[in-house]
């Protein structure tokens, strides 16, 4: 028998519907190759499309190979398979995951499939993919992934009545897939649905609201608008320092703070920027920061000189208070001297540059995240730090970006496994 679940839709919006039914029989659009759904967040794309994907493909084909690609495999099987397999549960499929494979066999009745997991996050992803004939492909965050890697998989989809199904948020209009696939879908052959938040008809207003206040500027225009806009102007816009910019405490001991981090922004010609970081009540303060520009002082710094700085940066706080030092991670030769000197355990930062000013943004939208008055050079770059214009993609200007890059660093650690209760994009 079926594994039973308690999986409920409550009523499906008309976009959401068509998603369901594009390719049934007595759909007007059944012979399109593929469907691209695109819009704002939390707009109900990803879970009808996927359930939609896993009916069409068990409606058409028995002991076939298909593809559910994320960004991740983490993602894939987060945002995709956990909620699939409920789905396909309530409806009578019998569904057996395989973690150490990335495979789902769903199967009901004498038919059978298998539906691979995979992650599209580099150039190098592209060959992941290689040597499978696939009777269709599912992406989710389509737009998060490398022109190879949907190459790659569109071709692999050669079985007869093969189909390819694309949702995502907006990034840039100069991206690819949306000069490729949204504004070239009628040569392609695809079907193109926009989605709102308002397509989400289980999503209350409250929560809408709630989703609204997460975003000013371009991310505001891309994941609550769902425009394709380009990133100009300050990165920061929601950066107030009425509001985000608080008095120093003169002597910060671990009664005000229970946990502490150093972030570092590691330069040679350029600026070092490092910043201590203390949590307190679910709130991050900036506390203290120690800032090198070789240029401005007429001499660089060594390494030793460079540890010694972040040494006097934890000055007054007992041994090991430190939970963890996060180091960009192209500084190999700084990163070895921490490690050398055994005081501090030090990890090499997340450098994922859009997904990081993405979530600092965020968490200053939250009111997470504070600043000491102390730390002079991180708020003025706050007001400076500028999205380059001219760039094809979105990408800041490598100026007046060292404090920014060590505070991305530390929002992107401290906040990795935190859980909202809510989820931020699809």
């Amino acid at each position: 028998m079926p594994r039973r679940s308690s999986f409920r839709f409550k009523t499906l919006s008309v976009k959401q519907q068509m998603v369901l039914t594009w390719w049934v029989k007595s759909s007007p659009v059944r012979h399109a190759d593929g469907i691209v759904c695109d819009g704002a967040i939390r707009s109900g794309k990803t879970i009808s499309m996927s359930l939609s994907f896993a009916m069409w493909a068990m409606e058409n084909f028995d002991g076939k190979n298909f593809a559910l690609c994320g960004k991740t495999v983490g993602s894939a099987r987060r945002n995709i398979v956990l909620p699939l397999k409920a789905m396909l549960y309530s409806r009578g499929y019998h569904v057996k995951e395989k973690l150490t494979e990335n495979l789902v066999t769903v199967r009901r009745g004498d038919r059978e499939n298998y539906f691979y997991i995979f992650g599209g996050k580099d150039e190098s992803s592209a060959g992941l993919i290689q040597g499978l004939t696939l009777g269709g492909v599912l992406f989710d965050e389509v737009a998060l992934m490398p022109r190879s890697f949907v190459k790659q998989a569109t071709a692999r989809c050669s079985e007869e009545g093969s189909k390819f199904w694309f949702n995502c948020n907006p990034e840039g209009p100069r991206h690819w897939f949306y000069e490729e696939w949204i504004k070239g879908a009628r040569d392609r052959n695809v079907l193109y649905l926009h989605f709102m938040m308002t397509d989400n008809l289980s999503l209350s207003a409250e929560m809408r609201a709630r989703y609204e206040r997460l975003y000013k500027g371009v991310f505001y225009d891309r994941y609550i608008r769902g425009l394709w806009v380009v990133a100009e102007g300050i990165v920061y816009t929601m950066f107030d320092p009425k509001k985000h910019v608080v008095p120093n405490p003169t002597h910060p001991v671990p009664a005000e703070f229970e946990r502490y981090y150093i972030s570092c922004d590691y330069g040679t010609v350029n600026p070092s920027s490092f910043g201590l970081w203390g949590l307190n009540e679910g709130k991050w303060y900036r506390v203290r920061e120690y800032y090198w520009d070789s240029k401005e002082e007429g001499q660089q710094r060594t390494d030793e000189e460079h540890y010694k700085a972040l040494v006097e940066l934890a000055d007054g706080l007992p041994p090991g208070s430190i939970e963890k030092v996060i180091v960009d991670p192209s500084a190999a030769s700084f990163i070895e001297c921490i490690a050398r000197h055994g005081v501090f355990y030090v990890d090499g930062a997340d450098n994922a540059v859009v997904d990081g000013i993405r979530e600092v943004a965020t968490h200053l939208n939250l009111g997470d995240i504070f600043f000491c008055d102390c730390c002079e050079d991180c708020i003025r770059e706050f007001g400076l730090y500028r999205w380059d214009e001219k760039a094809k993609e979105d990408r800041p200007l490598k100026v007046d970006d060292h404090a920014m890059d060590d505070v991305r660093y530390f929002v992107r650690a401290a906040f990795k496994e935190e859980d909202f209760g809510f989820e931020f994009y699809n």
